[in-house]
C-alpha cells in the first residue's frame, strides 16, 4: 500500500502542472486582461472628468497614440501602458510568467490580489469559513438523508413508498438550487409572505455580543435557507445510488445463504449487506464534499450575500484578478487530488479485500 500511495503522490505533480498550464493558456488567450481592464477605467474616468469640467479637449491631457496589443489602448500614453504592464507583470513573456508563478507557489507564495491589495492566501483563509459551512453541513445532511432513504427504498422496492419517494426525489433534483433559493427568499425572508429568516450574511451584526448558545442558534439561523437550497437538489443521485447498491447486494448468494441459516432480515441487512453496499457511497464522501464546496455554492453565495470562496472566485474572474484565479485554482486542485487519494484509502479501510498495490495507477 505504501508503494501505491507514493505513486499517487508523485502523479499529483504532473497532473497539477497540466491543470495549471492548460488554464494559464486559456486565460492568456482570453480578451479583457487586467491591463485592458485598467485602461478602460482610466479612459472612463477621463471622459467623466472632461464632461464635468466644461468639455475640455481630451487631446490636451491625453497623448493620442495607437497600441494594438490591448483593446482600448488607442488614445493612451504608451508610457502609461508600459507602467501598467510592469505593475501587473506583463512586461515579461508568458512562459517566464508561468514558471515564476510555479516557483512562487512552491514557496507557498500566492501573490497579492490586483484589486483588493491583500495577499491571496489571506483572502482564501478569510472566505473559507463561509464555504466550509455550506459545503460541510450540506454534505452531511445529504448523506444523512440519502442513505436511510436509499436503504428504505431498496427494502421496499416496487412499493408505494418507493414510487412516491422516487417522484419526490426526481422533482427535487429537477428544481435548480438557485431557483429554489429565490423561492425560499420570497416565501420566508421578507418577500411577499413571511419574514422568518435573515436575507444575507453568515451571522448577525450583534453576533459578538451573544452568548455561546445564542451564537450557535444565530449561525444556524442564517444557514437554514442556503443549506436547504443546496440539499433538496443534492440528495437525488446519492439516494438512487444507495438504493441500487443495496438491491445489487440483496440478490447475491451470500444473502440467500444467510437467510437459509435463519438470520433475521435486520441482521442480514446491517450485518452483511450494509458493508458491501455502502462501499462506493461512503468512500465517495471526500469527493462529494469537495464538489459541493467548490462548485455548488457559487450562486447560493451570490443570492444570499455570503462572502465565500465561490463569490471570491466569481469576482476574480470578472475582474481578471489573475493572482486570485490561479492561486485558488492551485490550492483547490491540490486539495481535490489529495482527497481523491483519501477516497481510495477509505475503500481499503472499508473493504480490506481491495488491493490497489497490485494495480497500475
Amino acid at each position: 500500500m505504501g508503494t501505491y500511495i507514493l505513486r499517487r503522490l508523485l502523479l499529483i505533480i504532473p497532473t497539477l502542472l497540466g491543470i495549471m498550464l492548460i488554464n494559464f493558456l486559456i486565460v492568456q488567450a482570453a480578451p479583457g486582461g487586467p491591463v485592458e481592464q485598467m485602461l478602460f477605467k482610466i479612459k472612463h474616468h477621463q471622459i467623466e472628468a472632461t464632461a464635468r469640467f466644461g468639455g475640455a479637449d481630451q487631446s490636451e491631457t491625453v497623448s493620442f497614440s495607437f497600441n494594438d496589443q490591448y483593446r482600448g489602448a488607442q488614445g493612451v500614453d504608451p508610457a502609461l501602458i508600459k507602467e501598467l504592464e510592469i505593475m501587473y507583470g506583463f512586461d515579461k513573456p508568458a512562459h517566464e510568467r508561468f514558471f515564476k508563478m510555479l516557483t512562487d507557489y512552491l514557496r507557498l507564495d500566492f501573490g497579492h490580489s490586483f484589486y483588493r491589495d491583500q495577499a491571496v492566501i489571506d483572502l482564501v483563509i478569510e472566505k473559507m469559513p463561509v464555504s466550509i459551512s455550506l459545503g460541510l453541513w450540506t454534505t452531511l445532511l445529504v448523506y444523512f438523508i440519502s442513505i436511510p432513504l436509499g436503504i428504505a427504498k431498496a427494502t421496499r422496492d416496487g412499493s408505494r413508498f418507493d414510487v412516491w419517494t422516487s417522484a419526490i426525489v426526481i422533482v427535487g433534483y429537477a428544481i435548480p438550487g438557485f431557483l429554489l433559493a429565490v423561492l425560499l427568499i420570497v416565501l420566508f425572508s421578507g418577500g411577499s409572505f413571511f419574514t422568518l429568516f435573515p436575507l444575507r450574511g453568515l451571522v448577525s451584526d450583534n453576533w459578538a455580543e451573544l452568548d455561546l448558545m445564542g451564537k450557535i442558534l444565530d449561525y444556524f439561523w442564517h444557514l437554514t435557507l442556503p443549506i436547504l437550497s443546496m440539499v433538496i437538489g443534492g440528495f437525488a443521485t446519492l439516494t438512487m445510488l444507495t438504493k441500487n447498491s443495496f438491491l445489487d447486494e440483496i440478490n447475491k448468494q451470500y444473502v440467500i445463504t444467510a437467510r437459509a441459516k435463519g438470520l433475521s432480515e435486520k441482521r442480514i441487512l446491517y450485518g452483511h449487506i450494509f458493508r458491501n453496499a455502502m462501499l462506493i457511497v461512503i468512500a465517495g464522501f471526500p469527493s462529494a464534499f469537495i464538489g459541493i464546496l467548490f462548485t455548488s455554492s457559487l450562486l447560493i453565495e451570490v443570492i444570499f450575500s455570503l462572502d465565500g470562496l465561490g463569490l471570491l472566485g466569481f469576482e476574480a474572474t470578472v475582474n481578471r484578478d489573475y493572482p486570485i484565479m490561479f492561486g485558488t485554482l492551485f490550492i483547490f486542485s491540490l486539495l481535490g487530488l489529495v482527497l481523491n487519494l483519501i477516497s481510495d484509502l477509505i475503500y481499503v479501510l472499508i473493504d480490506p479485500r481491495i488491493d490497489f498495490e497490485s494495480r497500475q495507477v
